[in-house]
């Protein structure tokens, strides 16, 4: 976890709960609460003008979110919604403002895993500049399994749907399917019961 559950609540902080597929906040509201998941898993993601969802990220149990957005004063160019059913901690802006001026320790916490995003971001925005689907796939799939600390050859259990990897790199689902299929016989990632292993 970002910044210890019990300190968040000691300050103020309130648990809130949502169903899968319910909005936590919508592109162009105003930031008012720093978001820490305490359980479930949130897609921050854009719908483009053809109606397709482009996704961000899909921060889960002890991650923050969109906690740049407590040092501007901009609406939300995003919008975020429970994958599942999700516990959400939520401190108001003034009181995580106060709490990390009080303890600065915690701005580190949190520009550290802002600075982990950012490289993340810098990694696979690298792949929109490719177009076969098979290099993207895969830099997104080995970035992921680097950061978790896998090694081992198949595994890694792609914590991903073939419409999340779509959202993720701008592709069409079926485009998607194909590519891995191809991966699958180019023996890069193991395929079984549909859960894909890289």
């Amino acid at each position: 976890m970002i910044i210890c559950e019990n300190l968040l609540f000691s300050h103020g902080a309130e648990l809130q709960s949502y169903n899968s597929g319910e909005y936590i906040f919508k592109e162009e509201s105003t930031p008012k609460y720093y978001l820490q998941i305490k359980s479930g898993t949130v897609k921050l993601c854009s719908f483009l003008e053809d109606g397709r969802e482009f996704i961000h990220g899909i921060p889960f149990d002890g991650h923050c979110f969109a906690e740049t957005y407590l040092f501007l004063d901009k609406k939300y160019a995003i919008n975020a919604i429970a994958v599942t059913d999700c516990e959400i901690i939520k401190l108001e802006k003034s009181r995580i403002i106060q709490l990390l001026l009080e303890n600065s320790e915690l701005i580190i916490n949190i520009y550290s895993y802002t600075a982990d995003r950012m490289h993340y971001r810098y990694l696979t925005s690298a792949s929109f500049s490719f177009k076969d689907p098979i290099t993207k796939l895969n830099l997104i799939m080995n970035h992921v399994k680097a950061h978790f600390g896998f090694k081992e050859k198949f595994s890694f259990p792609v914590p991903y749907t073939r419409q999340q990897l779509a959202s993720l790199t701008g592709m069409r689902i079926e485009t998607v399917i194909r590519a891995i299929k191809k991966m699958e016989k180019q023996n890069i990632l193991k395929i079984d019961n549909s859960k894909i292993y890289i």
